[in-house]
């Protein structure tokens, strides 16, 4: 019976002691406070894509059968380098005519230009030799004359040969009609066409595609979207970071180079507007393609050597878990916050450099007034 009594007294002080006996510190791991830079940011609503800085897409004034396609797609060509011409026989044919009757009339106003002038000094002779008697009055007209004829054909003759200079630029440029010719340094993205295919020039109003494509592919650029919150904080020349899907790990360094004037408005989708960061110095290993997707971090503003911490432990934007070295507890410690990005926000006041804060604030109600132990990684 006595045994009995005893068993729920043994059970009682078990109980007890399990109630009331001290927990253990928990150990977790804290964040020191430091300074450095914290950068506000300002990033595309929705992916951005490269682009070429110039592109163009080219087209023949005139129609007709092509002769020669001299270039394919992904050829690098330089200014002036011809792409693609049509079959242009009669129009070359016109242009050495042309050449062959513009030298011809040169020929010719250098043969009256010449007899003009020994007619001049004939006529200038004459009148030395009216002086002396030596010649008559009658003679010295008709030298007068001459003189004056053998000058209106010069003049006539170098009329004819501007005309016949004309001529032949008019040949030429009715030849160019008919070739297509790179206007500038580039890389060929698209041929629409071959050899004995006829091309036909687009209508008015009507499109049709560009015999050749060209873009110039060193100079490149990202066009993206910026939700209209961020649009006035976005200024040109700001520095940019861009990274790629397609290099995954890998940041550009890029500058503001344009920003659109109005804000676009598009049937369900968020305001934005369209800015244009252009890559700076990008590395020439990385071949970098027109038409990649790609995001911009647009840096809009820094503060430079502040105390900052890790954005994921600010709570509610106005305290935080720090650590009390004198109690070993956790305590809720009001701060007051500066600038911000996803990974650091400055801190104005409340914290110094040293303190240390918890950064896992899942448990903060858990944690605060309890007693802890530091762990050192």
């Amino acid at each position: 019976m006595k045994r009995l009594i005893w068993i729920p007294v043994l059970a009682g002080s078990i109980y007890a002691a399990v109630q009331f006996w001290p927990t253990p510190p928990l150990t977790i791991a804290l964040h020191s406070v430091t300074k450095g830079n914290v950068e506000q940011i300002a990033a595309n609503s929705r992916a951005g894509t490269i682009k070429a800085c110039r592109s163009a897409n080219l087209s023949l004034n005139l129609g007709g059968r092509v002769g020669e396609l001299l270039v394919d797609e992904g050829d690098s060509v330089t200014q002036g380098q011809l792409l693609i011409a049509l079959d242009n026989e009669l129009d070359e044919a016109r242009v050495e005519l042309a050449e062959k009757e513009q030298r011809a009339a040169q020929i010719e106003t250098e043969r009256a230009c010449e007899l003009s002038a020994l007619a001049k000094r004939e006529f200038e002779r004459s009148k030395s030799l009216l002086d002396q008697k030596l010649i008559s009055n009658e003679r010295v007209d008709q030298l007068e004359s001459e003189a004056a004829s053998q000058n209106f054909l010069c003049k006539q003759r170098k009329a004819l040969t501007d005309a016949a200079i004309a001529k032949t630029k008019f040949a030429q440029i009715q030849l160019k009609q008919t070739q297509l010719s790179a206007p500038f340094n580039g890389v060929i993205s698209k041929v629409n066409g071959e050899v004995g295919e006829y091309l036909t020039p687009s209508p008015s109003g009507v499109a049709t595609p560009a015999a050749i494509q060209i873009i110039d592919d060193s100079c490149l650029y990202v066009s993206a979207p910026i939700d209209e919150v961020e649009a006035s904080r976005v200024q040109i020349g700001q520095n940019a970071r861009l990274t790629l899907d397609a290099f995954r790990g890998t940041t550009f360094h890029g500058v503001i180079s344009k920003k659109a004037v109005t804000v676009t408005d598009n049937e369900k989708q968020a305001r934005t507007l369209e800015i244009e960061a252009q890559f700076v110095n990008p590395p020439a290993e990385l071949m970098l393609l027109v038409g990649y997707s790609a995001d911009a971090e647009i840096i809009t503003k820094t503060a430079e050597n502040v105390v900052r911490i890790p954005s994921e432990a600010l709570i509610a934007g106005q305290k935080v878990l720090a650590y009390n070295p004198t109690t070993q507890t956790i305590e809720y410690r009001a701060v007051t916050s500066g600038e911000s990005n996803w990974n650091w926000t400055e801190i104005k006041t409340g914290l110094s450099v040293g303190d240390q804060i918890l950064l896992d604030t899942a448990h903060a109600n858990n944690l605060v007034g309890k007693q802890v132990l530091v762990r050192h990684d």
